[in-house]
């Protein structure tokens, strides 16, 4: 075959113009006779100035611009002469030359015959050409019609130009993407590679590459194959002049050994000339291997694995025959043909076991873009009208399940396919309902196929029913081809009704095979592997052959890190994905109609459930890595098992390691996350994700945390994510860690940070950040107002960028500490309570800048100091290497650093001068007001500064000198006295007020009085902190002296090795204080002391505790007191004072004329306290406790007492009181008329002992206060002592029994006391003052009250008479039968009986007042019967008067005997109170009761807890309880309402809210358990919004919701005295709006929100600082997290008077307790936290404070 001829005239100017390059290229390379030829050929005058030029390539260049634009024929001469002398012409480039110079010859030589034109070379080069030639036009036109077979049916144009795929440089055996083995130490081992996107057609563009296209199973391989080799048909490629395409499907039919050439001429056979053309092309393979390319398509489908090059020889003959794995395995790893193009596609996983070779380059392929995905479904749709089409795009795009399915071309195909016939389901007009799974859309295009069969016919029997039996035959043939790795099937295994119905359906494929002999034939596959594995899983879940075992083993779930040693798999190992999606439930109809026998339901139902069991068994599995865990993901998603979607993602974290993600992955993620309805974090470390896939991210609604660590992750993947973030509502975290993060990144990351307000935590920490990276992420945070930490240390910044960023972080408010710490962190915290960040220019916020061992030295400090412009606090230098010089420059620098409060230089190398040098400057700069140092300055050294603008701005003056305030601390440290001196030679020098502090130091005596010499010189001083300093008593002394020496001396404190310091005044101490303790002092050493104190006359206080003074110190002491002028009080606690010491101290109030009270304790206590003269104080105290005084004491205490006319109290406790000194005592306090209150209280007196007191007291008739206590005063005992005291002394106006203790309290009577006879000589004299008597919890019982009937018969004027807590009996029954009517001025009585039997509460009863002047009966815990509650009734109508009536924990009687109850109580017209639980009512009662209630127009509290209706049924069901509240319509003045428990319901709420609008005067309201709807509630509030003294509303147990929470905050601002607010026990669910109304709640106490139905009470703990005095709050059974415990350790400090908080039942951990523990230190008024039921580590350290409870049930 000849080379075809073409017609070049007019045009050869133009190819020489096209081929320029490659001319160029050429003749550089031919010999200088070569060239000669050509220049022959130019003009004489061109050809001098074209040997002028020196360089060859522009003479050549100059050359084919000559020959460019010369005539045609020179031009044509021109190409002829290049054909005929050249070298190694490129292919393409000779094909032109050669058309053009045989044209050229045949034009010159009047169409003479080449034999007769050409040179012998000449016809064998050409001849050649020819069969190369004519073997690639052959080889051209195969390939176009393979390329023509393929895409006959694809929808779009394929451009290869506009088809991408990641690119990637590495060798395949470290691969970490999603096919790679991971190695335990390398996960992130992603610094080897590089990855960047390309084009397909790129991928051919050089030559001598090594390529391997990766894509998953119908992302389009063979079909960009075919298509690259039509495009280089079409003459794309000229750097390829032989391209041969071969499957791996028609290479497993290859079972002989084969060489290359063999292997390349059966698939491409020459056309003619077999052997001549044969040669002539495989001698060009083989002389220009670098001109041919080898594309090898699908190894995922050959079914072995490439042999190991390592056992192949060196070098390879090409004409050798060998195994086909050895052959293509030597081919790829550069053993045949060095520079050869091989390019091999497959799926991911396998590209492990393909090459050894470190050159190749992997290729994945790219899916779909939104885009791309719009534009293949226009193209499908394009035929079938615009609106369909459009609805079809629509639909598409708009459903997230299949458009992330569509990423992958051939899924898109199919879900164009199905949508296509799910439309022709509904019509055009309809909207199909789509599948939401891969595995339902596979029914749906299996029926859309098996339609093609039915010619149009319609039919009622389903699409699966009606060829049941052709697709279980198909299923069949595809499970057995998926266990024999088959994907072609020969034609001999399928039956001929199968073959003409697959194809006619679709679902198979024809394909012409080549068999190994040459001979061609015809097989068949499914239309892909995909649907032979679907059609497997149909056959596994309803095969009848396989057994329920069998099908467990074939259950598996794929990992994506695959190695070389994992089995080979034809198939993409998807079966596993379809048989879950055939469990899913949509599903079971479809099986059941394949299954098409008795019982198929439950049978198909079983194999589901063993699917679902399977995948939950996984779920729970701690042992699933990574890519186990999404292919987990991928199975539940097909399931669309909502329940089982939640077991798999309730875990906290998606730990996603070196994995390749897709779009169909992400969607998995995002529905198990979604279901499982809790925060999650994804990490992503290594994992290849394409860059469309983070579209679905805001699909993930619970996402509160991402991490992406890996080198991958560059800036291009930044700009990407970028778009997404703002999208994420619930992200508050962003790691970017790790990773290829540039400042060109960084820079698009910070603009995208803007506009997600929430986040709180950035870490960008390990990147490739340099100073402007940083720069751009610091500036993002002026719109992150939420922000906490940013970390971004391990990154390029330089010292510069240190204190760039440094300069950036002062002048922001709200960052909290900017943390720098050698090239190892650099953090960032913000204050949690900003509310905008780095834009608020105030700067009253504490920022923390620290630059720890950046090795800062005295040369760094101006520069630093400019770079902190002032507005850094706190400054963090240490361990640097400043020095004293550095030092120094440091002070003068502050005038820079005017905000500045506090700079550590701590371990910066500077000593004791140094240290004299800060003393100097402390005193001198007035804005350094404190140093702190220790160990002479080399370990701590911290300095402090005043910023106030005040001491800014002033001048320095005296007068605004008293108003700085200055501290110089030294501790640990070695003084020498010659330092000493210096030191305090400079602080004379302060002007300024002054705290000096010396701890844990040693003075001798004369260091101490050096000190005391120069104190009286340091006008500024304010405090001298001696604390833990060893000093002896006699510097102690001397010390003390200062109060005389110093008249600015206010305070002295001096403990032994303790706390101790000398506190000063600006000009002369009013008082003073003085404190010496623990020092042993002796009788020498009190007379000096005393002596010292003599001369201080302002001294207020004394305190000389613990120094051991005993008996004799004490009295020295005492002698003289008289000289001191102390104006408050003395202290001489833990003294070891004897009941003689006692005794000393109580005379002082003889002694000392202006003591007015001694304590005294002998106890453990070790108590003594003197007091003096103070004002409003009329008489003087004793107070004795546990002195024990024996008679003689006893006798000397009795003397002293006489000897003091002004004692009016006593209290003597806890004494031991002995025989006739205790009688003489008792005998001094009667006749003392001044003293008013005795208060003796365990002392051991007797029942004889205390009557003897109380008769001496009736002998004078002086108003006393009596208190006597004793354990033995209780039952019949106290019984026997009330009676007998009130039988001793008639003027006893009240007698009270509380416990133990019994209070008598004497009128002063004397003029009665002159009339009439003692009491004791007439027993029968009427008690005329006795007003009150009461008995509470004594342990009385009533057969004790007996002996007290003719003492109480005698009280006439008793007006309130009480008894709690008695242990009732017949006896007490009668005492009280025979009492209460004798008492005709009782006006309040109170019974709290325990016990009584039914039959004596009637005659209890019977007993009650009949008085007219009976105000209020109170009766609690009685049992009436019938019999008692209708004596009870007739009783209250003889009580008009009656103004309270109490019946409280009172039951007994049935519905019918209440009526008589009733009817009394509504006969007590002037009732004001009625307090009632747990009546009891029938139809009648409820009618007497409500019309009763209409006519108390004084009722104002009304308690009716807990009423229970017994009537007819439909009366019950509201009636009865709404005619009780129709009756409350007449109420106008209420104050107290109670109705709990009454289940009124809507109805009877409606009814009340009425008259509550009127009650202007309510104070409590309690509605728990009512039943009341949020709608009803809606309008109670309403009306208790005009009852503005409301102090207590319970609505606890109702339904009240969001509308209520609303409600009250509207409602609660108006309320402004509720003081005890009850929630608890509704479902409020948000409480943002009971938020607001919190906050106006200044007099609440007591706030109980007890399982609301809300977990999200931050706010609430938030609101609790608006209440100021809240005591009480309850916030339990809510399911709160740490968030809440953060909250409330950030409020409980503000709540002063907190006392009880209770936290039962939440969520919170270990670590929001111990934020609360840490918190309580600053909370001194909380009692107790409950924190029961809590998960939370009690054994915490953390946790030891007492008040957290964590006790439960």
């Amino acid at each position: 075959m000849r080379m075809e001829m073409v017609e070049y005239v007019g045009d050869v100017q133009t190819v020489v113009a096209q081929e320029a390059s490659a001319l160029v290229d050429l003749l550089c390379e031919q010999d200088t006779i070569v060239l000669n030829q050509i220049l022959a050929l130019v003009e004489p005058r061109t050809q001098d100035q074209l040997l002028s030029l020196t360089n060859e390539r522009d003479r050549v260049l100059a050359i084919i611009n000559y020959f460019r634009t010369s005539d045609c024929t020179t031009c044509r001469q021109f190409i002829r002469t290049v054909w005929q002398y050249c070298e190694n012409i490129p292919f393409l480039l000779e094909t032109t030359l050669v058309s053009i110079a045989e044209n050229t010859s045949e034009a010159n030589l009047n169409h003479t015959s080449d034999t007769e034109t050409s040179s012998p070379s000449q016809n064998v080069k050409r001849q050649r050409l020819d069969y190369l030639q004519s073997y690639t036009d052959a080889l051209k036109s195969t390939l176009l019609q393979k390329h023509e077979s393929v895409t006959q049916s694809v929808i779009n144009d394929i451009c290869l130009d506009d088809t991408w795929v990641y690119i990637n440089h590495r060798n395949p055996n470290k691969t970490k993407d999603r096919t790679a083995h991971v190695s335990p130490d390398h996960q992130d081992g992603e610094d080897a590679s590089s990855e960047h996107k390309v084009s397909v057609e790129s991928l051919l563009k050089g030559s001598g590459r090594l390529l391997v296209l990766l894509g998953q199973a119908g992302s389009g391989k063979t079909l960009l194959v075919h298509c690259l080799g039509q495009r280089w048909a079409d003459g794309a490629f000229p750097s390829i002049h032989l391209l041969f395409l071969l499957e791996f499907r028609q290479l497993n039919l290859m079972s002989r050994d084969l060489s290359l050439k063999e292997l390349l001429f059966l698939f491409y056979p020459p056309s003619e000339d077999f052997k001549e053309q044969t040669e002539a092309v495989f001698a060009f393979i083989f002389s220009n291997p670098e001109k041919v390319c080898f594309i090898f398509d699908g190894y995922d489908e050959f079914r072995s694995k490439f042999t190991n090059p390592d056992k192949i020889d060196s070098a390879i003959d090409p004409n050798k025959p060998m195994p086909m794995p050895d052959l293509l395995s030597g081919l790829c790893n550069r053993k045949i043909f060095q520079n050869c193009t091989v390019l091999v596609t497959c799926r991911p996983r396998d590209v492990t076991d393909m090459f050894g070779s470190s050159c190749f380059v992997t290729c994945e392929l790219i899916g779909f873009d939104l885009p791309g995905v719009k534009e293949y479904a226009e193209q499908y749709f394009h035929k079938k009208g615009e609106e369909l089409k459009q609805k079809a795009v629509n639909l598409l795009v708009d459903n997230r399940h299949l458009l992330s399915m569509c990423h992958v071309p051939g899924l898109c195909h199919i879900c164009c396919v199905c949508m296509d016939y799910l439309f022709s389901t509904v019509g055009d007009h309809g909207n199909p309902q789509l599948p939401i799974s891969l595995t339902q859309i596979y029914i749906q295009i299996l029926s859309s196929f098996l339609s093609r069969s039915s010619g149009g016919q319609m039919s009622d029997i389903p699409m699966l029913q009606r060829y049941k039996t052709k697709i279980i035959e198909m299923s069949q043939l595809a499970l057995s081809g998926l266990q024999k790795s088959t994907i072609v099937f020969m034609a001999t295994e399928v039956s001929p009704e199968l073959q003409d119905f697959g194809v006619r359906t679709g679902i198979l494929s024809r394909v012409k095979l080549t068999r190994e002999d040459g001979s061609s034939g015809y097989g068949f596959t499914f239309m892909h592997l995909t649907m032979q594995e679907f059609l497997a899983s149909i056959n596994l879940m309803t095969s009848q052959s396989i057994t329920e075992s069998q099908f467990k083993k074939k259950l598996n779930l794929k990992t994506r890190w695959t190695t070389k040693t994992d089995p080979k798999s034809v198939f993409p190992d998807s079966l596993h994905l379809y048989v879950c999606g055939l469990a899913a439930e949509a599903c079971t109809l479809s099986l059941v109609q394949l299954k098409g026998t008795d019982g198929a339901t439950t049978w198909v139902r079983k194999r589901q459930a063993t699917v679902r069991d399977f995948l939950r068994s996984l779920a729970g599995s701690a042992s699933q890595t990574g890519p186990k865990i999404v292919e987990l993901c991928r199975c539940v998603h097909e399931t669309q098992d909502a329940k089982l979607a939640r077991v798999v993602g309730s875990r906290p974290q998606f730990e996603l390691r070196n994995i390749r993600l897709n779009a169909v992955d992400m969607e998995a993620l995002a529905f198990v996350t979604a279901a499982a309805d809790q925060t999650v974090c994804l990490d992503f470390g290594g994992c290849s994700i394409d860059l469309d896939c983070l579209e679905i991210l805001p699909s993930f609604k619970n996402v509160d945390h991402l991490i992406f660590r890996s080198r991958k992750y560059d800036d291009k993947f930044a700009e990407a994510l970028c778009g997404i973030l703002p999208e994420l509502q619930a992200l508050r975290r962003l790691d970017f860690i790790s990773g290829g993060l540039t400042d060109v990144g960084a820079a698009k990351l910070a603009r995208a940070l803007r506009d997600c307000p929430h986040i709180t935590h950035i870490n960008v920490s390990d990147n490739s950040l340099r100073d402007e990276g940083i720069r751009e992420i610091a500036e993002a945070l002026s719109r992150l107002p939420y922000i906490s930490s940013i970390v971004m240390g391990k990154n390029n910044i330089s010292t510069d960028g240190v204190l760039m960023l440094t300069e950036m972080m002062t002048v922001c408010p709200s960052v909290q500490e900017f943390y720098v710490e050698g090239n190892k962190e650099i953090n960032i915290s913000f204050s949690k309570s900003s509310d905008t960040i780095c834009e608020n220019t105030d700067l009253n916020h504490t920022k923390n800048i620290t630059l720890k061992q950046c090795n800062i030295t005295c040369a760094h400090v101006a520069s630093l100091s400019t770079k902190l412009k002032g507005f850094v606090t706190v400054l963090d230098l240490s361990n640097n290497s400043l020095g004293n010089k550095g030092l120094k420059k440091i002070l003068d620098l502050m005038p820079r650093l005017g905000m500045i409060q506090e700079i550590n230089v701590s371990k910066n190398g500077v000593d004791m001068d140094g240290l004299v040098l800060l003393v100097s400057a402390l005193c001198a700069q007035r804005n350094l007001r404190r140093v702190d140092a220790s160990a002479n300055g080399k370990e701590k050294l911290v300095l402090w500064f005043d910023t106030s603008k005040r001491i800014l701005k002033q001048p320095a003056s005296n007068e605004t000198a008293l108003h700085l305030h200055k501290k110089l601390s030294l501790t640990r440290s070695e003084i020498q006295p010659t330092y000493m001196t210096k030191l305090f030679k400079q602080l004379v020098k302060c002007e300024d007020l002054l705290d000096i502090e010396f701890s844990h130091l040693k003075l001798s005596n004369e260091s101490v009085e050096k000190l005391m010499l120069i104190l009286p010189e340091m006008s500024s001083l304010q405090l001298l902190n001696l604390s833990h300093v060893d000093i002896s008593t006699t510097g102690a002394l001397s010390l003390v002296r200062s109060l005389v020496d110093c008249q600015r001396v206010t305070a002295v404190e001096l403990r032994h090795q303790a706390e101790a310091f000398i506190k000063f005044v600006p000009v002369k101490a009013e008082g003073a204080i003085c404190r010496l303790m623990e020092y042993k002092l002796n009788r020498t050493n009190v007379e000096k002391l005393s002596r010292i104190l003599e001369d201080c006359p302002h001294l207020a206080e004394l305190d000389l505790s613990h120094n051991l003074l005993r008996d004799e110190g004490v009295k020295c002491f005492v002698d003289c007191l008289p000289k001191l002028k102390i104006s408050s009080s003395v202290s001489l606690n833990g003294n070891r004072m004897t009941q003689l010491g006692a005794l000393h101290l109580v005379n002082s109030m003889n002694t000392c004329e202006k003591v007015v009270a001694v304590e005294v304790s002998l106890g453990v206590e070790d108590q003594s306290l003197i007091q003096f003269v103070q004002e409003h104080v009329n008489g003087k105290t004793l107070r004795l406790k546990e002195c024990s005084f024996e008679v003689n004491h006893l006798q000397k205490l009795v003397e002293i007492l006489k000897r003091c006319p002004r004692l009016r109290t006593l209290e003597l406790s806890s004494s031991l009181l002995h025989g006739q000194g205790l009688f003489s005592l008792l005998d001094c306090l009667a006749k003392l008329s001044t003293i008013q209150t005795v208060k003796l209280r365990n002392n051991s007196l007797s029942l004889e002992q205390i009557q003897y007191f109380v008769k001496q007291l009736s002998c004078y008739r002086h108003h006393r206060d009596i208190r006597i206590e004793e354990p033995w005063m209780t039952g019949s005992a106290v019984v026997s002592l009330v009676r007998n005291c009130l039988n001793l002394e008639s003027q006893i106006a009240e007698i009270r029994v509380n416990r133990a203790c019994i209070n008598v309290i004497i009128e002063d009577n004397s003029s009665l006391h002159s009339t009439s006879v003692t009491h004791s000589e007439n027993r029968d004299f009427p008690l005329c003052t006795l007003r009150s008597i009461s008995f509470n919890d004594c342990d009385t019982e009533g057969h004790h009250l007996t002996p007290l009937i003719p003492t109480m018969q005698k009280c006439h004027s008793l007006q309130n008479l009480k008894f709690s807590k008695i242990k009732m009996d017949r006896k007490g029954v009668e005492f009280f039968s025979v009492v209460i009517p004798s008492l005709v001025s009782l006006k309040n009585l109170s019974l709290d009986l325990k016990g009584t039997a039914e039959d004596e509460v009637a005659v209890l009863v019977e007993a009650l007042p009949k008085s007219q002047t009976t105000e209020s009966v109170s009766l609690s815990q009685l049992v009436l019967n019938d019999s008692g509650a209708a004596v009870f009734g007739r009783a209250l109508q003889n009580l008009p008067h009656l103004k309270s009536l109490s019946l409280l924990q009172c039951s007994g009687w049935t519905a019918a005997r209440g009526c008589d109850l009733v009817r009394g109580l509504v006969q007590c017209l002037s009732l004001a109170e009625i307090r009632i639980d747990s009546l009891v009512l029938n139809e009648e009662g409820i009618t007497i009761l409500a019309q009763g209630l209409c006519s108390m127009a004084s009722l104002r509290k009304l308690s009716l807890n807990n009423i229970r209706v017994e009537t007819s049924e439909p009366f019950v069901n509201g009636t009865g309880i709404l005619c009780l509240l129709d009756s409350f319509q007449g109420f106008r003045q209420m104050e107290e309402i109670e109705l709990e428990s009454w289940r009124m319901g809507d109805s009877g709420t409606h009814k009340l809210v009425k008259p509550i609008s009127t009650w202007t005067e309510l104070r409590h309201i309690n509605l728990s358990n009512n039943n009341i709807s949020d709608k009803v509630g809606e309008m109670l509030l309403e009306a208790l919004s005009h009852c503005r003294a409301l102090q207590k509303l319970q609505l606890s147990k109702n339904c009240l919701g969001q509308a209520c929470a609303a409600k009250l905050s509207q409602v609660l601002p108006l309320l402004t005295q509720i003081s005890d607010l009850d929630l608890s026990e509704n479902q409020f669910k948000g409480t943002l709006a009971l938020c607001k109304g919190l906050d106006n709640m200044k007099a609440l106490k007591r706030l109980n929100l007890t399982s609301i139905g809300s977990s999200d009470l931050v706010g609430v703990a938030s609101s609790l600082k608006h209440c100021p005095v809240i005591e009480d709050v309850s916030l339990s059974w809510n399911e709160c997290g740490d968030t809440l415990a953060w909250k409330l350790a950030e409020v409980l400090p503000l709540c002063t008077m907190l006392k009880r908080l209770d936290l039962e039942a939440n969520k919170i951990s270990t670590k929001g307790a111990v934020e609360i523990a840490k918190c309580l230190p600053s909370c001194p008024s909380i009692e107790v936290i409950r924190l029961w039921r809590n998960p939370v580590a009690r054994d915490d350290e953390n946790l030891k404070d007492q008040r957290l409870n964590f006790s439960s049930v």
